[in-house]
């Protein structure tokens, strides 16, 4: 005879906190994004090829830094999807592609997305952006992003309106775009397991992706059906500085790096060095 299962009910009631600075820092973020008129691309990607590539490397290359290498060479060669609008209402295009990716670590109020900006990435090797990953992941401290959370967070947050004008300058200001760079990676399908794709909220950044999940799925390969492995990612750009047409020729450029793996290969005909730059 089995025993039954007590239940333990719930402890009832609730728990009130303050807001953490990191989070208003985050809504702040959110709020300066209104401007941007989003229109975003769903793909699926046949990543069969990087995924066994990005196994051979010793640790193993870092699938987040395979997309940023290969969005940097995309946005190099079509550079009007990461333009902007300054105070003048003048279009801004910048000539090297700086991508800004968020980087769990850890925070006294427990996990915190920090931003970190990969100088850059159309001209780096993968291997070269995920160790520069890893290292951020170690030591947040060695960042000045990181080094400013547990100062400035805190601080910004007791200046009623004070995120909200950091933003309102930084959308608008080259030096800003500059410092924090005009394209945004995230990645989210590592903590779900299977594929799916996510649409975030647009931010600073005139250009967007975000890297769901990647799964085994049936494709088809030269008239046959095969099973490969297939990622996820949503592509943000922004409406009011891009066309339909442009944005298409960028995500087949985008598409096509990803799924050839050329910068992992070294096939030729690939767009851009494949060695970091020194």
């Amino acid at each position: 005879m089995q025993a039954t299962r007590q239940v333990v009910p719930a402890r009832r009631g609730y728990d009130v906190e303050p807001f953490p600075p990191s989070r208003r820092l985050v809504t702040a973020a959110l709020r300066s994004g209104r401007r941007i008129v989003p229109m975003h691309g769903l793909f699926e990607v046949d990543i069969s090829t990087a995924r066994r590539e990005l196994a051979r490397y010793d640790p193993p290359a870092s699938l987040t830094a395979f997309v940023i290498a290969c969005l940097g060479r995309a946005v190099a060669a079509h550079p009007e999807v990461h333009a902007y609008r300054d105070w003048r209402g003048r279009l801004v295009r910048h000539r090297a592609v700086d991508v800004q990716t968020l980087i769990e670590v850890p925070t006294a109020r427990g996990p915190f997305g920090l931003v970190h900006v990969v100088r850059d990435a159309d001209l780096r090797a993968v291997a070269d952006i995920g160790a520069e990953l890893r290292a951020v992941k170690a030591d947040p401290a060695s960042t000045t992003s990181g080094r400013l959370l547990d100062i400035a967070a805190p601080l910004g947050g007791r200046i009623p309106g004070g995120y909200r004008l950091m933003y309102a300058v930084l959308r608008r200001s080259h030096r800003a775009h500059l410092a924090t760079g005009t394209v945004q990676v995230s990645a989210v399908g590592m903590f779900g397991g299977g594929g799916g794709f996510a649409i975030a909220t647009p931010t600073l950044a005139s250009l967007s992706v975000i890297v769901g999940g990647a799964s085994s799925r049936p494709l088809a390969v030269e008239g046959k059906v095969e099973v490969r492995q297939v990622l996820d990612l949503t592509v943000t750009i922004d409406h009011t500085v891009v066309d339909g047409a442009p944005a298409t020729r960028f995500a087949a450029e985008f598409r096509s790096l990803l799924t050839s793996a050329v910068l992992l290969t070294g096939q030729p005909g690939h767009t851009g060095p494949v060695v970091a730059a020194g």
